[in-house]
């Protein structure tokens, strides 16, 4: 679950902006990246799609070091399900 006022790190956004300007990266890692960036400031949260293109980055081998952290950054702000 996302905590309040959790925010993507410096180091975390610049791994994210190199997986955006990458043209060898594929969607899932750019809309994680690009999840990740937007949320350098407080108060977003991760959208549905956005969580689902991270989790399957994370679970896809071929992808670089910086799209997983990107996508784990993504995962980490999304608000956990109601119960």
């Amino acid at each position: 679950m996302a905590k309040k006022g959790e925010t993507t790190s410096r180091q975390v956004g610049s791994k994210a902006s190199s997986v955006l300007r990458s043209s060898n990266t594929g969607k899932n890692s750019k809309a994680g990246g690009g999840s990740a960036l937007s949320q350098r400031q407080p108060g977003k949260v991760s959208s549905v799609a956005a969580a689902k293109a991270a989790s399957q980055v994370l679970r896809d081998g071929r992808t670089s070091r910086a799209s997983k952290s990107a996508a784990a950054s993504t995962l980490t702000q999304r608000p956990g399900k109601k119960r």
